[in-house]
């Protein structure tokens, strides 16, 4: 029985080293020119309109080039030629742009961003990232629905020159169209492709640095090769890039530790503590965090704030950082990210302002307010029925999280019974986007470095609100801090902080944690950084 048990849990490692030994020899995962990766999941979609997650905005931004390109924490010029300074008031940005080429041999063209962006605030695209681009001229009217396409404030001057109008001025504009949601497209493949573009790598040309080859959308490994016809092709050092899904964090490290891939990415839990004294361990801190979304939509009983502020109360963050993800995050008073933004007058942190740190509280563990305010909000909405399921992703470590959370919400909510569901992360990007839950542990990257990136999406009409938190004052804020007060950097400043201070008082959604990502890279893996964005940029990385 035991020999059997052993026999059974090798195989998922045994599958992955067979896969592994089809794409190459051990000599080759050692040369200089390939570097093997680990992905926490597949690819949902290479559609730069489409994507929504994290995993392909990586793979999209190695493939792919927009107008800049986050080296570490510096923006460089991509397919632009410079960095561009505003016009017009702040409301015009001119773009003079390289001469380069598709994989195809194509020459890129200002028209390839026209009909990009275009493509991706059109209604009929229904692009989860369409909100991104209000601000650019009618943006927001065309999204929904009441002005025609080409009206969009973009447009080729010529072939090598693009035009931006904003609708008024956005401070952090040239980091915004960094984000993959902004690179240009070839539209001869997308048409041809139509609702299958991007769910296989078969038509597809790319202008960025790498090629996908051979990948179909539900692929749990993928190949990434040097794109000879990119721009900037001579400083690409890497021949090939090779992702392998590893769930299982115990499959992961013994990959690892067999010199079969040269980084493991997203340590937590028991791995993450075995591998702390591992002189090639190391931790990212991410613009990233991860919070509970309530479904108000679908039940009245959580549009009670008293309600939502029990469940954060319920839940000692310190616990689960330490016990149970193997000290991989840090705290996080709200759902902003510290170390991103900065106070533009006295350089303070976001997170570290009077405001923020004002309603810290909020997000403490303190089971008997939480105990209290359960009982209350139970009586004042009369909900009877306390039988709710917590929707996550089928990671070890995501399954150790919210069997966690749910302990600690069974143990200090008093009639509380909350199930499980954990299923891939495609499921659960998809169920999260439907309302198809009551409640989601869920997370949100920087698309760009500033609280407006986090804060936004929060907004009752936008469309990653999956919660349907709903707050009138906390709109007005946040439209205020991209409209009349764009121009004044203090007021905008205070606009997000009393936006923030809204969101985190009345737990609109529960923050647990900042995601900080624990990794292994080989010591000859080289300038594989992260950016303010979240994204890395393959085209510096290289083995020495």
């Amino acid at each position: 029985m035991k020999a059997r048990k052993y026999l059974l849990a090798l195989l998922p490692l045994f599958g992955m080293v067979l896969l592994l030994a089809g794409c190459g020899s051990a000599t080759e995962k050692d040369s200089k020119t390939t570097l093997a990766i680990s992905a926490s999941d597949v690819i949902a979609s290479m559609d730069s309109s489409i994507n929504t997650d994290v995993i392909g905005g990586q793979n999209i931004t190695n493939t792919m080039d927009g107008l800049y390109r986050f080296d570490g924490d510096k923006l460089q010029p991509a397919m632009a030629t410079k960095i561009v300074k505003p016009t017009n008031n702040g409301l015009t940005y001119t773009f003079p742009l390289r001469h380069a080429k598709w994989s195809n041999g194509k020459p890129v063209k200002a028209q390839d961003f026209v009909y990009a962006w275009r493509r991706t605030v059109d209604p009929k695209t229904a692009s989860q990232y369409a909100y991104i681009y209000e601000g650019i001229k009618n943006a927001a009217d065309i999204s929904a629905g009441k002005k025609p396409v080409n009206s969009l404030g973009v447009k080729a001057l010529d072939d090598h020159t693009l035009q931006v109008t904003l609708d008024d001025p956005i401070p952090f504009f040239n980091k915004l169209v960094a984000n993959a949601v902004f690179f240009p497209l070839y539209k001869p493949s997308v048409e041809k492709a139509g609702k299958q573009y991007g769910l296989n790598s078969k038509g597809m040309v790319f202008n960025g640095p790498f090629k996908l080859v051979n990948w179909h959308v539900s692929d749990n490994s993928w190949t990434e090769v040097k794109n000879k016809s990119y721009w900037n092709a001579d400083k690409v050092k890497l021949n090939k890039v090779e992702f392998y899904v590893t769930k299982d964090p115990n499959t992961g490290l013994n990959l690892y530790d067999a010199n079969r891939i040269n980084r493991l990415e997203k340590i937590s839990g028991d791995t993450a503590r075995q591998v702390s004294s591992y002189d090639t361990f190391s931790i990212d801190k991410e613009a990233s965090t991860f919070y509970i979304e309530p479904n108000q939509k679908k039940y009245a009983f959580f549009r009670n704030k008293k309600i939502r502020q029990a469940i954060s109360y319920s839940i000692n963050r310190d616990q689960l950082n330490n016990n149970v993800l193997g000290k991989t995050t840090g705290f996080t008073t709200s759902v902003v990210p510290s170390g991103m933004s900065n106070n533009p007058q006295t350089n303070v942190d976001f997170t570290k302002e009077p405001e923020i740190e004002g309603v810290k509280k909020y997000s403490s563990y303190n089971p008997k307010l939480a105990k209290k305010l359960w009982k209350e909000g139970i009586k004042e909405t009369g909900q009877k029925n306390l039988n709710f399921t917590l929707l996550g992703d089928d990671t070890d470590s995501s399954k150790k999280q919210n069997e966690y959370i749910q302990g600690e919400m069974e143990k200090n909510l008093p009639g509380l019974n909350l199930t499980l569901s954990n299923v891939p992360f495609k499921s659960r990007l998809t169920k999260s986007t439907n309302g198809d839950f009551d409640m989601v542990v869920t997370a949100w990257n920087a698309d760009y470095p500033d609280p407006y990136s986090f804060l936004q999406i929060f907004m009752s009409n936008n469309a990653q609100n999956n919660s349907k938190w709903s707050n009138k004052e906390f709109d007005d804020l946040v439209k205020r801090s991209a409209t009349t007060d764009a121009n004044d950097e203090m007021k905008r400043w205070d606009d997000l902080l009393q936006a923030d201070k809204i969101l985190t008082e009345e737990q609109g959604v529960i923050p647990l944690y900042q995601y900080y990502q624990a990794n292994l890279t080989r010591k000859n893996v080289k300038n594989y950084v992260v950016s303010p964005n979240g994204m890395y940029n393959i085209v510096t990385a290289y083995k020495k």
